[in-house]
């Protein structure tokens, strides 16, 4: 059996492994690298921990810390009060808000799961009260969340624009944001049509927090003595204030709930410098072509000197998990492609007669991988198996990654993946959880079955340059 081999059957093997048990799938992959590494590929330890990228590395501790910065001070919470307060009591907005507000905070550096365990229990306590689908709300979330996923500064967007790099693909750091975007943004259209979005356009929160008919003077919400909603909250759930949740994220943080925090009596002087050094990090990166994860993490300490006492245990909130994950899978990446096996795949998928077709069946593999696997930990491995296919094929590749990625991200909607169970988790009391696992295993299926299809279609199928 030829190392070629012998790396994809291990692949294949850490990521059961990773799925089946609660082990970090990069220190399974570190264990596969030095493995593979020494006794197939004959490399000694210094060539296999070569393989790591540094400035990947960096990054996302750089995005990552700033981001635990801007949710300690309360950034994170005005952001989402100042977004709920733009609906002008518009329930139909609701789910438009979520999905927004969860975009930009993973836009801004957070991780998927953190971001959907922040905005998660608001918007299904949002659903809860005010009759909105449950499904459609928590998969708002998700798909919020993968649409802001790949901006430039995003720990998706870093992660495929450094493999991009290094596989000497170049950046198209813009072409996969907005492919991202439009993908999710389009789903989230098509789910608010199906799922009563129409309905909710005629409903309006009044200054009690109840509902009415667009036009009407009485609410169609009342609250019985005990202080429980008798309609419109569909089945009896307590009136809370719409933009507090007292639901816990699996993380064991509160988000946004009615904890007093810096944030609460308004924008802050905190508030505005750490919303400038988002920009700043942007800017520097995108404008001057400096490195994002020196950036980032220039900009958490600049605010740690500012503000030393606040932020002393901030660093522990650095995705530490997330870090070793992508560290590891991208040290076994290397001696993936040391071993020639993204060579191997990509010559055998542009060999099946059209480039364009071995394009549609990476893009199933990722979705049906991520779907019970790490998208963070897939994306540095399968992306280097496009290199054949773009230099044999003619297929763009900015516009092929971006297929790969978003087939890989969508589908995070799957209650076996970490956003998927989130939501699960943060069902409102109202709905049955077997009923609700089935409403979003069914959707999720659906996604799986057809999304990576239109994916392709839309990205790789025209050919665009």
């Amino acid at each position: 059996m030829g190392p070629e081999w012998i790396a994809i059957l291990a692949l294949v093997a850490l990521f059961v492994v990773g799925t089946v048990l609660p082990i970090n799938m990069g220190a399974l992959a570190y264990v596969a690298a030095w493995l593979v590494g020494m006794y197939s590929l004959g490399l000694d330890e210094k060539e296999i921990l070569a393989g790591i990228s540094a400035d990947l590395v960096l990054t996302l501790i750089g995005v990552t810390y700033l981001f635990a910065i801007a949710r300690q001070n309360g950034t994170v919470d005005l952001i989402v009060r100042t977004a709920v307060a733009s609906v002008g009591g518009r329930v139909a907005l609701i789910p438009w808000v979520m999905f927004a507000v969860t975009a930009v905070i993973t836009a801004i550096g957070a991780a998927s799961p953190a971001a959907c365990a922040i905005i998660g229990p608001i918007a299904l306590g949002f659903a809860g009260r005010y009759g909105i689908s449950p499904l459609m709300m928590g998969m708002f979330v998700v798909h919020g969340a993968q649409a802001g996923g790949f901006s430039p500064i995003s720990i998706y967007g870093t992660i495929t624009n450094s493999v991009m790099e290094d596989a000497g693909l170049g950046a198209s750091h813009l072409t996969i944001f907005f492919s991202s975007l439009a993908v999710n943004t389009v789903m989230a259209a098509i789910l608010f049509v199906v799922l009563g979005g129409r309905k909710l356009m005629r409903l309006r929160m009044d200054a009690d927090g109840g509902l009415v008919e667009a036009g009407a003077t009485t609410t169609t919400t009342t609250t019985t003595s005990t202080g429980a909603t008798a309609a419109g909250a569909a089945g009896g759930a307590p009136r809370v204030h719409p933009d507090r949740s007292d639901a816990r994220s699996a993380t064991g943080a509160t988000p946004t709930t009615g904890t007093p925090n810096p944030g609460d009596a308004g924008t802050t002087l905190e508030h505005t410098l750490t919303l400038l050094a988002f920009l700043a990090v942007a800017l520097v990166a995108l404008v001057f072509d400096k490195n994002i994860g020196f950036a980032a993490i220039t900009a958490a300490v600049v605010l740690s000197i500012l503000t030393p006492k606040a932020y002393k245990d901030t660093v522990k909130q650095i995705a530490w998990p997330t870090v070793l994950l992508v560290a590891g899978v991208s040290t076994y990446a290397t001696i993936l492609t040391t071993a020639g096996s993204p060579e191997f795949v990509g010559s055998w998928a542009a060999g099946l007669g059209a480039a364009a077709i071995g394009a549609l069946i990476l893009c199933y593999v990722g979705g049906v991988v991520s779907a019970f696997a790490s998208s963070t930990a897939l994306l540095p491995v399968i992306i280097p198996i496009a290199i054949p296919l773009v230099a044999e094929g003619g297929l763009s590749a900015g516009f092929f990654v971006a297929a790969l990625a978003v087939s890989s991200t969508i589908v995070d909607v799957s209650p076996f993946s970490t956003n998927g169970a989130l939501m699960l988790a943060n069902r409102p009391d109202t709905i049955d959880e077997s009923t609700y696992y089935k409403q979003i295993l069914g959707y999720a299926t659906i996604v799986t079955v057809v999304g990576p299809l239109l994916v392709w279609a839309a990205l790789v199928l025209p050919g665009w340059s």
